[in-house]
């Protein structure tokens, strides 16, 4: 876990629980070979790194082995939840066959949702979005029922149309947020969408900033300043932020953080874990 002292209530059932998985997210999903997969997989074919129980056999090495997208996946919590209780711990390899062709149909619907769970949940916890706090419990209900679906509703369902209705309330929470900070600065630049690939932003002042879906790959983040800033969607992938500050950023994931570059100088919010191999920067 991050050395920031946790200011978000944990919920252990978002977080993947690998050993609680039969390997959904090394089948399920497809891979295109590119710096982050050595390789293509189709869906529905099981990674050729993948054991027999279910365990990764280059888990220590696959950024060596080129698979470094593998490292910064997280499935918040899907895989055991799909394992576990839509198909009630049946293994897809010992199953009947259709079981594995529903599982997987089932695993990134449930993915989606999950993720969003993730974002009502910290959403809740914003004092400023008391005015959507009811809105939001609603939502959260609705999609925790909506992860309970049998498989064959779970395909059919229009995950998108409901990630929509959820994102217009994570927007209204964010505005509330960042409202205090933009107000004593006069007003915050909108980076939404904004492509910002390998942008020198060191030491930059983004308090109370919008970065959602703001792609900032390879960007220059060092010491900047994050704190409040909406990071939902951002692509944050080799994006340097030693010595950045990013207290009380919010819709930061575990995958985001993990993609990134940082330092142990780097200040995170308690509800993501400061990766390991930052240490050795520093």
């Amino acid at each position: 876990m991050s050395d920031q002292t946790a200011d978000r209530p944990a919920r252990p059932e978002l977080r993947g629980d690998c050993a609680r998985c039969f390997g959904l997210c090394c089948v399920a999903l497809p891979f295109a070979a590119s710096a982050d997969f050595a390789l293509d997989k189709p869906a529905g074919k099981p990674c050729p790194n993948l054991q027999g129980d279910h365990r990764c056999g280059i888990h220590a090495r696959l950024r060596e082995k080129g698979f470094s997208g593998c490292t910064v996946y997280d499935c918040f919590g899907a895989g055991q939840k799909v394992s576990q209780v839509t198909f009630g711990g049946r293994d897809w390899r010992t199953g009947p066959e259709d079981d594995a062709r529903r599982m997987f149909e089932a695993f990134p619907v449930v993915r989606q949702l999950h993720e969003l769970l993730w974002y009502l949940t910290e959403a809740l916890t914003l004092d400023a979005a008391r005015p959507v706090h009811a809105e939001l419990r609603r939502a959260l209900e609705r999609t925790e029922r909506l992860t309970l679906l049998p498989p064959g509703e779970l395909a059919a369902l229009d995950v998108g149309a409901h990630r929509q209705e959820v994102n217009v309330l994570l927007l209204r929470s964010s505005e509330l947020a960042r409202a205090e900070v933009r107000g004593a600065k006069g007003g915050r630049k909108d980076r939404r969408g904004a492509d910002l690939i390998g942008a020198r932003l060191r030491g930059a002042d983004l308090r109370g900033a919008s970065l959602r879906g703001a792609c900032l790959i390879a960007a220059d983040l060092t010491g900047a300043d994050l704190r409040q800033a909406d990071l939902i969607g951002a692509d944050l992938r080799d994006a340097d932020l030693t010595d950045a500050d990013l207290t009380g950023a919010f819709f930061l994931t575990q995958p985001q953080v993990d993609a990134a570059r940082g330092s142990a100088g780097t200040r995170l919010p308690g509800s993501v874990s400061r990766p390991v191999r930052w240490a050795a920067r520093g």
